[in-house]
Order: structure tokens, then sequence, then C-alpha cells
């Protein structure tokens, strides 16, 4: 009797993370994956069961090392313009008080 193999869906169920989690994973050697024609990624439910403690400490790791730093270069490039825009109305603003 063959082994059933997981698929990216069903192995993301399995472990309780997303599938884009599962092809990370796969990307960084973390998880042994099977191609099926080249392009279809497949799992044994071994190789899953043994991940299955790791996977969520691992992403618990990587949201705890995003510093401070990080948080706030990301906010100020995402919300430069409005950040700019508040700014300038609010010279404008002040100009128009006082004369």
């Amino acid at each position: 009797m063959r082994e059933k193999l997981y698929t990216v869906r069903e192995a993301a169920q399995f472990l309780n993370v997303t599938e884009r989690d599962i092809i990370d994973l796969c990307d960084k050697g973390l998880i042994p994956a099977y191609k099926v024609g080249g392009v279809y990624l497949r799992f044994k439910k071994e190789h899953l069961e043994s991940m299955k403690g790791k996977v969520k400490s691992a992403t618990e790791e990587e949201i705890a090392s995003y510093a401070l730093k990080d948080k706030v270069s990301d906010f100020l490039a995402y919300n430069d313009f409005y950040i700019f825009s508040f700014l300038l109305i609010s010279i404008f603003a002040f100009l128009i008080v006082t004369l």
C-alpha cells in the first residue's frame, strides 16, 4: 500500500500555519518535501509530525526579533505622504492664523 503524501494546503492545516509559511520552510530546507511533476510539493506525514512543535516557535522567534527600529522605519516608509501632508497643512494653518 502506498503512503499518502500531503499537499501544501493539507500540510498547512496539519501544522496550523499558512501555506506561505510551509513553502518558506521548504525553501529554507526545514521540512523535507518531494516534487511531483517537477512543480507540486508533497510531504510525508512523519516529517510533518516531527515539525509540529518546532514551526510555531520559529514563527514566534521571527516576530520577537522584529526590532522597534524596523517597526518605526516601516511606519515612516509607508506613511511618509500623510506625515508630510499633515506637516505642510499645519504650517499653512499656523501662517494663516498668525498673519
